[in-house]
């Protein structure tokens, strides 16, 4: 179902170390890659010190926006997890200064759980 999942804008978890060799211009020195999920073309990035976005704009891809969240800018988020009959998880992010939130699915065999275990321990604090 990966193909279906990714049409339908679902994610899927991306190889941390390939990943890594991509982004690796993004990052500050000390930064870690926590975890990563891909959707079609574009990605989430959780890092210990922010959340990255990437963007892939136009037909071709080449044009990106990268979107850098610092965690101490998100309010509130949540999560939904998959049912029976729903085949995805759901994740909302509410950023300081926006009125909607950056929403995400994600397919049934992505831990939804663990993305919330990421997120709260940044948002929270250690």
């Amino acid at each position: 179902m990966g193909l279906f999942d990714g049409i339908i804008g679902n994610a899927s978890e991306v190889n941390l170390e390939k990943l890594r060799e991509e982004v690796n211009d993004l990052l500050t020195p000390h930064e870690t890659i926590k975890n990563a999920y891909k959707i079609i073309r574009d990605t989430l990035i959780f890092t210990d010190k922010r959340l990255i976005l990437i963007d892939k704009q136009g037909v071709t891809g080449k044009k990106t926006q990268y979107h850098s969240i610092p965690y101490k800018s998100i309010l509130h988020f949540s999560v939904e997890t998959a049912g029976t009959f729903d085949l995805d998880a759901e994740l909302k992010i509410w950023i300081s200064g926006n009125e909607l939130p950056i929403q995400k699915n994600f397919n049934k065999t992505t831990n939804i759980y663990k993305i919330q275990s990421v997120l709260a321990e940044y948002v929270l604090g250690k």
